[in-house]
């Protein structure tokens, strides 16, 4: 069953402390409302061309795990491949591959969009594997 799901959106122009800031409130006022004791995580990957990228994505990801540590929420952080041959037994699945196993795994009525929800429900959905738990 999903309880919740969604795409934390930050306004490009913003600086980047203020996009910071967006995501760790969004993170934490989910973290406070729906309680978990795991938040599952994509471990960090990009190109070696697209340093920026990386230290970007790092601080996004430095917040999110703040915001669990001040839960004490327990985070888990998975490769994307893993993630992907976890829910389409093919670790180079694309995006519509994903959406499209998450929609059938879950009972969706309809695939889950943008690809960024079905690329973190693939997350929740293999944590959860990974952690021994069962769906019911």
């Amino acid at each position: 069953m999903v309880v919740d799901s969604g795409v934390v959106g930050t306004a490009s122009d913003l600086p980047l402390d203020a996009r910071l800031r967006t995501i760790y409130d969004d993170v934490h006022r989910l973290l406070a409302s729906h309680t978990p004791s795991v938040l599952v995580l994509e471990d960090l990957y990009t190109e070696y061309r697209f340093p920026r990228t990386a230290l970007l994505m790092a601080h996004a990801r430095g917040v999110v795990c703040l915001a669990a540590r001040q839960h004490d929420v327990r985070v888990l952080a998975l490769s994307p491949a893993e993630v992907k041959r976890a829910v389409t037994a093919n670790g180079a699945a694309s995006k519509e591959q994903v959406q499209r196993s998450v929609g059938r795994l879950l009972g969706l009525a309809r695939l889950p969009t943008p690809s960024h929800v079905a690329d973190a429900l693939a997350l929740a959905l293999t944590g959860l594997s990974r952690l021994g738990g069962r769906l019911a």
